[in-house]
């Protein structure tokens, strides 16, 4: 190679080819993908976490850092699978479901395991239960009007929520009695809190949805008949329907 052929611009790479496809058509998203994997592992991980933290009489010292490590690696793919799932475009209908069941079935084993064990009242354990279950029942019933998008406030109950679960599940001095008590309230004060601004939402939704259905010609929003796309979607497909993502609906 001379100096003049080392200096002359070389052309652009290649691009890669893109899949063509119909207009306005995604390509469909495999099923088994890594965000998925992930939420079928924290599935898993549940019985794996109440076999660890009941042996021996339940508040063995090993047995509890033990169950606090498998609970911190299950509550950790909740964040790892939301994140791959938005970035990678990895959003499935399959982990719209599992996903929050993933998480809902981690937190309330949780909590039941501690009542059991004497560690959590289960008054609370019943009441975050309830208005977990509540929450997703609305979700379903409101689900053909749009989509309730997760709140601040209902990220913040779920991080809250694990924290306390995993300082409950250290084996701690009894002095950190208050703390964690007063900790565990305050996730409780959000659960309920959170948990109100969804029922609000909800009603909105279902008005709203309502009043686009009885408009002239009973079309939707966007010239779409009988589709309601709830308020921040600005039309994106992503946010259209059911279209959240892992985290999203899961830290509702």
């Amino acid at each position: 190679m001379t100096a003049d052929d080392a200096a002359r611009p070389r052309p652009p790479a290649p691009r890669p080819a893109r899949v063509s496809g119909p207009p306005g058509v995604r390509p469909e998203v495999p099923v088994v993908n890594l965000a998925n994997i992930l939420t079928v592992l924290r599935i898993l991980l549940v019985p794996v976490f109440l076999a660890v933290l009941f042996l021996g009489d339940g508040h063995d010292t090993a047995a509890r850092i033990g169950a606090a490590a498998v609970f911190a690696i299950a509550a950790l793919t909740d964040r790892i699978d939301g994140e791959v799932a938005r970035r990678r475009g990895l959003i499935t209908d399959f982990g719209k479901i599992a996903d929050p069941i993933a998480d809902k079935a981690l937190i309330g084993a949780a909590l039941v395991g501690l009542s059991a064990l004497g560690d959590v009242s289960w008054w609370i354990t019943g009441l975050i239960a309830a208005r977990e279950l509540g929450v997703t029942a609305l979700r379903f019933i409101v689900i053909r009007h749009g989509v309730i998008p997760a709140s601040r406030g209902g990220k913040l109950k779920t991080l809250v929520q694990v924290a306390a679960i995993f300082l409950y599940l250290l084996p701690l001095p009894a002095a950190a009695g208050p703390y964690l008590l007063a900790l565990i309230w305050i996730a409780v004060a959000l659960t309920l809190a959170t948990g109100v601004d969804y029922v609000v939402q909800a009603v909105r939704l279902r008005r709203g949805g309502r009043a686009v259905h009885a408009g002239p010609g009973g079309a939707g929003a966007a010239g779409d008949p009988g589709r309601y796309v709830g308020d921040g979607d600005a039309g994106d497909p992503e946010a259209e329907g059911s279209g959240q993502g892992h985290e999203d609906v899961a830290a509702s």
